[in-house]
């Protein structure tokens, strides 16, 4: 495999990253994704990153769990040959189960939640954007608990970049036309 060294402790960049080569990593307890053939390492999230992920899919597990399966971090999502993720948060219709396997879920989510903070909000409304879109997952939310924000982004069409379609601020309701059975207000989720 062709090495390219990157700059800063938390990322080792590699080309050429497959999701068999990813598989053969020993576990070491740490997070990996493979982003357009680079394996990167992921920090742990924060304790109030993970304690505002658990009442967002608590939320979401109290209004969905009948049509949707949702699942946290980790879990392994496979988009392509040389594309891994482990969103914070994702729901799966029930219809399209299927895509769930022991070891991980290959293909696309209906919907994926990204939970900012310091070390990933670049990342998360860039490179994840852009590759979620690319391998078609529906709905893309960016939970924003520093701004008490959920931005919700779309598909449109088919190989385009999302539409921003509404951005809920702290008092506002979170719905979905993709997602019926959400129905949340901001404050309560990702307030602490």
């Amino acid at each position: 495999m062709d090495k390219k060294k990157a700059s800063g402790p938390n990322i080792v960049k590699e080309t050429g990253w497959t999701v068999e080569d990813y598989y053969q990593l020993p576990e070491d307890g740490n997070q990996y994704e493979i982003i357009r053939g680079q394996l990167e390492l992921k920090p742990s999230p924060t304790t109030t990153h993970q304690r505002m992920s658990q009442r967002l899919e608590f939320m979401l597990i109290g209004s969905c769990e009948n049509e949707f399966i949702i699942m946290d971090a980790p879990v392994d999502v496979i988009l392509s040959e040389n594309e891994t993720r482990q969103p914070d948060i994702l729901m799966i219709h029930r219809n399209r189960e299927d895509i769930i396997k022991e070891y991980a879920v290959v293909g696309p989510p209906d919907l994926v939640i990204e939970i900012l903070s310091p070390t990933s909000a670049k990342r998360d409304r860039t490179v994840k954007k852009e590759s979620y879109a690319q391998f078609g997952v529906t709905e893309y939310w960016i939970a924003d608990p520093f701004n008490l924000t959920i931005e919700q982004y779309v598909l449109t069409s088919q190989n385009m970049p999302y539409d921003l379609l509404h951005v809920f601020g702290a008092d506002d309701t979170v719905t979905s036309k993709h997602l019926p059975c959400v129905s949340f207000i901001v404050k309560e989720v990702l307030k602490l």
